[in-house]
């Protein structure tokens, strides 16, 4: 009966997570280049005083699903979309450089550029990329080229400022942090600028969550849930069952 329950318990607090998991990908559906999270669990067995007899849920670390999102066109300029594989590289909260395809481009009020997100847009020389201001114009090219119109200047006086760094890791050499940002897993690891990656501007990468994917997911860790929760019950009746069979010898 404690192994029914052990077994029950570890898979309820597992459905919980999975509901969680799938919850949070539902509610950044029309995030900006979002990537969708994946559950992922294993059986281990539980060691301790006694014979091993004992096997619980693990949580691994999570899996993410690089499908490429769909490309929405917007006709802005300062809208990016990475065409294939690759990333823009962004500076988050710390300071540190990550990745993202969130190309939702905007400047600050002091000429820096950056993402819908607040990230830091990174250049090609490391740092972020500084817009001289006021400017008429700005525009990025295929190749992450950042050109700059200074106000009251000739429409041919456009000059390239910098260059978004735009790099092409392995995938599976990236885990996404609690912000949102792709990070390398080896820590201190930066990647170098790739000139095989480009943009597609005036366009924005749709999240590729696949909604009716998620809501079919959750129902389903739904009734899971549900068939633990009866289980561990189950448990509870055969417990009393035996309790009152000890009393009446």
């Amino acid at each position: 009966m404690d192994r029914s329950l052990y077994l029950a318990m570890s898979g309820a607090k597992q459905d919980m997570q999975a509901m969680q998991l799938r919850a949070n990908n539902l509610a950044n559906v029309s995030t900006t280049g979002f990537r969708a999270d994946l559950e992922q669990s294993r059986s281990m067995q539980a060691y301790g005083e006694g014979l091993p007899s004992r096997v619980f849920n693990m949580t691994e670390r999570p899996g993410y699903s690089f499908e490429q999102g769909s490309t929405i066109t917007t006709g802005r300029n300062l809208d990016m979309a990475v065409q294939g594989e690759g990333w823009m590289s962004v500076l988050d909260s710390q300071g540190q450089e990550g990745y993202t395809r969130a190309g939702h481009l905007k400047v600050d009020q002091t000429g820096l550029l950056q993402n819908s997100n607040g990230n830091l847009i990174v250049g090609e020389s490391g740092g972020p990329i500084f817009i001289p201001l006021p400017a008429a114009k700005i525009e990025v090219g295929k190749d992450g080229g950042v050109s700059v119109l200074p106000q009251g200047a000739p429409p041919d006086a456009m000059e390239v400022v910098d260059r978004i760094k735009l790099v092409r890791p392995d995938n599976q050499d990236l885990f996404k942090d609690k912000d949102g940002v792709f990070k390398p897993k080896e820590a201190g690891t930066v990647f170098p600028a790739d000139a095989s990656v480009t943009l597609q501007t005036g366009a924005l990468e749709g999240s590729n969550v696949n909604a009716v994917g998620e809501m079919t997911g959750l129902i389903d860790l739904q009734r899971h849930f549900e068939m633990q929760v009866k289980l561990m019950k189950t448990a509870e009746k055969m417990d009393e069952s035996s309790a009152s069979l000890l009393r009446l010898g």
